[in-house]
């Protein structure tokens, strides 16, 4: 058995176990997904992505990808804490650029299985991700700081490191950036608000005002606009995809249950939900075919080593418009899956209820505001020679 089907297989038995069995319980109570993290730090999984020669798995991002729809079918809240962590540490293998404190850094990632946390939006800025208001402030000698007053931070309470975009220098123009890493011991949190949502419950993202001093050699030397074009956008739209599509798989084979469940007690009766099934199927189809070419085609791009190529107009358009259908995909997905099911996929307690899969799901045009990406889309189309 090689090392990707042993991962895959620890995975799965997670999310079946620790995940599941918890799911109901973290999205009632809004807690952070303990036992499924803890398990996944048992087995490696936070490292699963970073270089073997650095220590972790070495896990190509399709794999990484497929335990995100695992984790997803069990409990929502853990794949998309998951993903989120997965996003930063393939950013920062990807930009190291040799340099030795981050090599150290991805290494002590692999020993303490260390959970990352990605601080990129701030009030005031609308979720404009391309630019930041807070600024890193020169110190003393090579130590810097900053102050950064954000909407929501995805388990911030429970990270034990934040990679956090920040304007370079006080007098530079908002859209130069970079990436800064602050340990939690060198990180200050003040909450602002809190996390009383309709789905995603477990991921407990409240605002927070963060404060750190750091050593300047924490700050990530890749042009932020070239990682977040190269790596940010495109890594957080296919893992997020795959979240969506674990949530909307699980939310079918539910409905496919329900009817079986159905058939079996009145063998003679019509299944006059099996047709809407059918329709769901297909719909959850598109879903599919859609995330995998979207990986297909990341994956492609990078083996040819032009990086370039991510910042194209036509790939752009490609990831954004990947993030446009899966978002809108998976929600059909679920709420398809509750027409079927009926009464039984609206109650809370029963096997077949789908409430929490809609619930979950329902945040994915959300995250990263779809209307935000098409008026981007827009603008884009009206210069691009090429949009495939």
């Amino acid at each position: 058995m090689d090392s990707s089907t042993r991962y895959l297989r620890d995975v799965r038995r997670i999310a079946q176990g620790s995940a599941a069995e918890a799911a109901a319980d973290v999205d009632r109570d809004a807690r952070f997904p303990a036992e499924a993290i803890a398990e996944l730090r048992a087995i490696g999984a936070l490292s699963a992505a970073i270089p073997e020669s650095l220590g972790g798995g070495g896990l190509d991002l399709a794999t990484i990808a497929r335990s995100c729809s695992e984790l997803a079918s069990g409990c929502a809240a853990t794949a998309m804490i998951f993903a989120m962590h997965q996003i930063q540490v393939i950013l920062i293998t990807r930009h190291l650029d040799r340099a030795a404190w981050f090599e150290g850094y991805l290494r002590s990632v692999c020993d303490e299985q260390r959970l990352i946390a990605s601080v990129t939006s701030e009030v005031g800025k609308g979720g404009d991700m391309s630019r930041s208001i807070a600024a890193i402030q020169p110190g003393e000698g090579a130590v810097v700081s900053f102050e950064k007053h954000a909407t929501t931070i995805s388990y911030g309470a429970y990270a034990d490191d934040f990679l956090t975009t920040l304007r370079r220098a006080p007098d530079s123009e908002p859209t130069d950036q970079v990436l800064a890493l602050s340990a939690r011991e060198q990180t200050t949190l003040e909450p602002n608000g809190a996390w009383d949502t309709l789905g995603m419950r477990g991921t407990c993202s409240p605002g927070f005002v963060v404060k750190a001093s750091i050593p300047s050699e924490q700050i990530l030397a890749a042009r932020f606009d070239q990682a977040m074009n190269e790596s940010m956008v495109p890594l957080s739209h296919i893992l997020w995809s795959h979240v969506w599509l674990g949530i909307a798989v699980a939310a079918f084979e539910r409905a496919r249950a329900y009817l079986r469940a159905s058939a079996r007690r009145s063998p003679d009766a019509p299944t006059a939900g099996a047709n809407q099934l059918s329709r769901v199927m297909a719909e959850l189809g598109l879903l599919r075919a859609e995330v995998s070419r979207a990986l297909a085609d990341f994956a492609r791009i990078a083996d040819e080593g032009e990086r370039a190529a991510f910042s194209t107009m036509a790939t752009v358009l490609r990831f954004n418009n990947l993030k446009l259908a899966a978002s809108e995909q998976s929600v059909r997905v679920c709420r398809g899956a509750l027409d079927v099911v009926g009464i039984a996929g609206y109650r809370n307690d029963g096997p077949y209820s789908v409430g929490r899969h809609l619930r979950d799901v329902l945040s994915a045009p959300i995250m990263v505001a779809n209307e935000r990406i098409v008026e981007t889309n827009a603008r884009l189309l009206l210069v691009a020679k090429e949009t495939e």
